[in-house]
């Protein structure tokens, strides 16, 4: 039996606009991107049925077309946003348990709330079926109640520019003893079992963490929160104490620092913070670790679209023939 699958869309709060539009209706190769996000899902055997959660009106104008609506092979369901990430999220699930997109409802028994939910973001151009089947599977086998992908560096190597200054896709990275990681844009969650769900909304409104001001007022939050304290945010500090010496230059400084934090001390600590069993899970292809955020990026996405994507489509056949 397959999982259903949430893709948010939503366009209010910390949603970001590019080019003074939701990120989701941008256009590559004349494809919203939700729209593609639909479809890879389509190919992903692992999944059962679609939701999409944002603005219906718009959602049902892109996802009506007939060039998509021929394409389906799984039913799609379109739900209408509210205030926050979090609500969205907690909405399409309530829905999934209903079964329908008309209403929702809370779970109730033992069986709703271990039901496993597959969230992604619906501003993913370089999503595949690939990527998303290696993560529902290891994120299955990690026996968690909620599974986070992550991504080396090493994966993203296609999308930087081929010559410094040009067009490319620069991200930043968690610096782990592990490696440098990025985090992907899949999640793999029992929303029943998190006890503390609200604060992954506060989370993602804070989530660019470039920003000073964002590092303090999460690392305040997850001060005051009730399962975090000095030693969670420690660890938090000492993954963007490394990132900020990796961006300056100081790589010797960047992995000593790095070498001081683990996943496992990571996993504990978002563990405690949102009281369920974390994991963070590993792909291999990376593509779905690039979301856009800014013009610059969409703009680098529109450049390099196919020669991005059949490279991806290359490594996905060398790892996977």
């Amino acid at each position: 039996m397959g999982l259903p699958a949430i893709v948010t869309a939503g366009d209010r709060r910390a949603a970001k606009a590019v080019y003074g539009e939701s990120k989701v209706y941008l256009e590559v190769e004349g494809v919203p991107l939700v729209a593609r996000v639909v479809q890879v899902l389509q190919q992903v055997a692992e999944v059962s049925e679609i939701w999409v959660i944002g603005n219906r009106g718009r959602l049902e104008t892109v996802l009506t077309t007939p060039e998509l609506q021929a394409s389906l092979t799984k039913p799609l369901h379109v739900i209408d946003q509210h205030r926050n990430l979090f609500e969205n999220c907690w909405e399409g699930y309530r829905h999934v348990l209903a079964g329908t997109s008309a209403e929702g409802r809370d779970p109730v028994s033992d069986e709703d709330r271990a039901l496993r939910v597959l969230y992604l973001s619906g501003d993913l151009p370089f999503a595949t079926p690939q990527e998303i089947s290696e993560f529902i599977r290891r994120g299955l086998e990690a026996d968690c109640d909620y599974a986070i992908g992550l991504v080396r560096r090493e994966s993203l190597g296609d999308f930087l520019p081929a010559v410094p200054g040009g067009s490319g896709v620069e991200v930043a990275y968690f610096n782990m003893r592990e490696g440098r990681l990025r985090q992907s844009n899949l999640h793999l969650a029992a929303p029943g079992k998190m006890g503390a769900r609200e604060l992954i909304g506060e989370m993602y409104e804070h989530r660019h963490q470039r920003s000073v001001s964002n590092m303090l007022a999460l690392g305040f939050r997850i001060l005051q929160h009730q399962g975090g304290g000095v030693r969670i945010v420690w660890g938090y500090a000492l993954i963007h104490l490394g990132g900020l010496a990796d961006r300056w230059g100081f790589s010797s400084l960047a992995d000593w620092l790095r070498t001081r934090n683990t996943l496992a001390r990571a996993e504990d600590g978002v563990s405690r913070l949102l009281q369920t069993r974390c994991r963070f899970v590993f792909t291999e292809l990376g593509g779905c670790a690039i979301d856009v955020d800014t013009e610059r990026e969409y703009d680098a996405v529109q450049e390099r679209f196919e020669e991005w994507n059949e490279a991806l489509k290359a490594r996905a056949k060398a790892i996977d023939p």
